[in-house]
């Protein structure tokens, strides 16, 4: 369900926005994007396990309050960002 070290890396390093960036709300939605995704296809499978699902629901809220930011900040970014991730299909 969680995403691992390696993964991680690869995320921080195609989303960052300078070198050696870790926290900029670009990585972070990336990052909970991943663990999201891997966590609905638990879910799937485990249609009862409502524990993770609270999780998952946390997760969801988390990411849309990054996305706010980032929209108010500047649009563009955003925009850029939604596109990447695949999110508002």
């Amino acid at each position: 369900m969680s995403i691992t070290a390696e993964r991680k890396q690869v995320l921080i390093g195609e989303y960052a926005t300078t070198k050696g960036d870790t926290g900029s709300p670009e990585v972070q939605v990336a990052i909970l994007t991943e663990r999201i995704n891997n966590l609905t296809d638990h879910l799937k499978t485990h249609k009862k396990d409502h524990h993770s699902r609270r999780g998952l629901l946390i997760m969801v809220g988390q990411r849309r309050r990054l996305l706010d930011y980032v929209k108010k900040i500047e649009t563009k970014r955003y925009a850029d960002l939604i596109q990447r991730l695949g999110l508002r299909r």
